[in-house]
């Protein structure tokens, strides 16, 4: 027998032995082990409910690698094709349609466009309403596409339309409550200019003359009560192949060395005379002058 045997039956010999020996069960039984089975069961339906409801919503969705339904992510930002709602503010740098398609934005009530500096003041509003179409801005450029020349600007100072022309169809004409400043007016071919004040006075000034010209048709000027042509340094002048003036008054004339006669003949040639006052008046020609200031007409003018 070697040494180790004989230690080892030494040992076993010395051991207290017990006829019952008492065992100590290990694991969890009961209503514990009930318990966990029934939580690991809830976890599982959990996991499946999940997982089921997130593949539906991928599926729904459509869910790509490359975004989301008609949401696509590019490298340039992101392209939104179809007919897209917003219901809250949207916030954005630019917005472009396709090359082959036009931009649409539609609302039910109106749609406003807002412009912040970068302290988030408002320094621009545009409003697209049912009724009317409102700007809010500082300066409202309206720009050519082809050269950039600007065809309408407005501020606070001064309103200026850079079109080759201005047009005005409507039946009223264009109304102004203050003055108008301009080079040129001008009707359309075959059409009459009308300048017209219902209930006030008309008034045209320049600083170096005003020229009223027809080149083949008549200049009349009509006017209820008196017509008024003032020079006040310069003088008036009439240059016309025959001048006519109508409605003059005919004057009286006798004199007392002409014997009366029963016959008058037709006065045919009259005298143009002035008053005092600068009224003209008719007077039968002679053979001198016939004009008289004691007339009645210059007596009751």
């Amino acid at each position: 027998m070697t040494r180790e045997q004989y230690i080892l039956a030494t040992q076993q010999n010395n051991l207290p032995r017990t006829e019952h020996p008492q065992l100590y069960p290990v694991g969890i039984y009961g209503w514990r082990k009930r318990c966990l089975y029934f939580f690991v069961l809830l976890l599982l339906v959990t996991m499946i409910v999940n997982l089921a409801m997130t593949i539906w919503i991928l599926k729904v969705m459509n869910f790509t690698v490359d975004g989301m339904g008609n949401l696509r992510v590019t490298k340039k930002g992101i392209r939104l094709e179809g007919i897209s709602e917003f219901l809250l503010p949207l916030y954005v740098k630019e917005i472009h349609s396709r090359k082959d398609s036009a931009l649409v934005l539609q609302s039910d009530r109106n749609v406003t466009v807002n412009a912040r500096n970068h302290m988030g003041q408002l320094t621009g509003q545009l409003t697209v309403g049912a009724d009317a179409v409102e700007a809010q801005c500082k300066r409202f450029e309206v720009s050519s596409s082809e050269d950039g020349r600007v065809l309408f600007s407005a501020d606070e100072e001064e309103i200026v339309i850079g079109a080759d022309r201005l047009k005005v169809t409507g039946t009223e004409g264009a109304v102004f409550e203050h003055s108008v400043e301009t080079p040129h007016i001008r009707a359309d071919p075959s059409q009459d200019l009308k300048l017209e004040s219902p209930t006030r006075s008309l008034i045209m000034e320049a600083p170096r003359g005003i020229q009223v010209s027809a080149a083949v048709g008549d200049i009349k000027a009509t006017c209820r009560k008196e017509l008024h042509l003032q020079s006040t340094e310069g003088e008036i002048f009439l240059n016309a192949n025959s001048i006519r003036i109508g409605n003059l008054p005919v004057g009286s004339f006798s004199s007392p060395s002409s014997p009366s006669s029963s016959t008058t003949t037709r006065q045919t040639i009259y005298e143009l005379c002035v008053c005092p006052n600068g009224k003209l008046y008719l007077s039968p020609a002679g053979a001198g002058s016939t004009c008289q200031s004691s007339s009645n007409i210059c007596l009751w003018s």
